[in-house]
């Protein structure tokens, strides 16, 4: 599948250097459709496979750094690839994503892309591979470093106890306790209780 000239400009934007050829070869291979979206808060990237006719999808993030960006292509790879491998037989996220996805960093660890304190938690990372860079709190951390600062945009876990706080639906919480992985939060305008993860981003009142 011929890929345009202007697409692949535009696509050069979102990643590391030296890394676009490798990706032109993944998408040529495997027939890749990809898709370039907004932010989503819930998803980084998704895959869905080719179906009637349409080919393998990707989507992406464009609000992304190029390192995340880049990793996040990579897990989505991964799904196709063991979509193709074993169809739905085995868990999206199970030892064979696993396999496929730590195979397709080492191919970008090897040209080292990556600054050393991304190599350094990939690496780590590797050896127990999480469902997203959002469940690895060291890799999501080192990758957060890479991205444009946003103004008053913070992490739970950096909120003092008894400080308030905003999500991105405009819901105001107070710090309440410290659990175990998370933190226990109370909305200041319903008086409920709720669980945030500490490497969940909010802004400051």
């Amino acid at each position: 599948m011929a890929l345009k000239t202007h697409a692949l400009d535009a696509l050069k934007d979102y990643l590391p250097e030296n890394t676009l050829e490798d990706i032109i070869y993944f998408m040529e291979t495997y027939h890749i459709h990809l898709i370039l979206r907004k932010d989503r808060k819930s998803i980084l990237g998704d895959y869905r496979p080719a179906h009637a006719g349409k080919p393998h999808t990707i989507s992406l993030n464009i609000s992304l750094n190029k390192y995340h960006f880049l990793i996040t292509f990579i897990h989505e790879l991964a799904h196709l690839v063991n979509y193709l491998n074993h169809q739905q037989k085995v868990l999206p996220h199970g030892k064979e994503w696993k396999q496929v996805f730590a195979l397709l960093l080492k191919r970008f660890t090897d040209k080292s892309v990556f600054p050393d304190d991304i190599h350094q938690a990939i690496t780590k990372s590797m050896k127990n591979l999480s469902a997203s860079t959002c469940s690895d709190p060291v890799l999501f951390r080192v990758l957060k470093k890479y991205d444009d600062q946003k103004e008053h945009l913070v992490l739970v876990e950096d909120i003092e106890m008894g400080a308030r706080f905003q999500t991105s639906d405009g819901r105001v919480f107070k710090m309440i306790a410290k659990r175990r992985t998370r933190f226990e939060c109370e909305e200041v305008k319903t008086k409920r209780k709720y669980l945030f993860p500490g490497i969940y981003e909010v802004m400051i009142e």
